[in-house]
């Protein structure tokens, strides 16, 4: 399978409508360790971020939300609510390559405050 076919069939795109060079880019993201899941543990809370160009994004993949320019812009103006962090971190959770890092429950407020000025 290639690239190509592996993010289309990741992302639930038809193979034709995801030109090779943002099938790459997912891939990239994707396995090169920039898409982490953070752990709260005992709770089991979790929020999953990939890391951009520059800036680090709040993703929540199931509920198909980005905190990147892309996705807001997209959304404000009606089109496709969806974006390259995404799809690479659908593709990353799917594949088991997302970053795991695990933090107590009482650092919680302190990382979504850090999160938050991102956003």
């Amino acid at each position: 399978m290639s690239a190509h076919d592996s993010a289309s069939a990741a992302t639930g795109t038809k193979a034709d409508a995801l030109p090779d060079p943002a099938a790459a880019r997912i891939l990239s993201t994707a396995s090169a360790g920039r898409v982490k899941v953070h752990r709260f543990e005992p709770s089991g809370r979790s929020i999953t971020t990939v890391v951009g160009k520059g800036d680090e994004h709040w993703v929540d993949s199931g509920m198909g939300f980005c905190s990147c320019r892309a996705f807001y812009f997209a959304v404000t103006r009606g089109g496709n609510p969806s974006c390259y962090h995404i799809k690479s971190a659908r593709v990353a959770l799917d594949s088991g390559k997302a970053e795991v890092i695990v933090f107590a429950d009482e650092e919680f407020d302190d990382f979504v405050r850090g999160l938050v000025p991102e956003l």
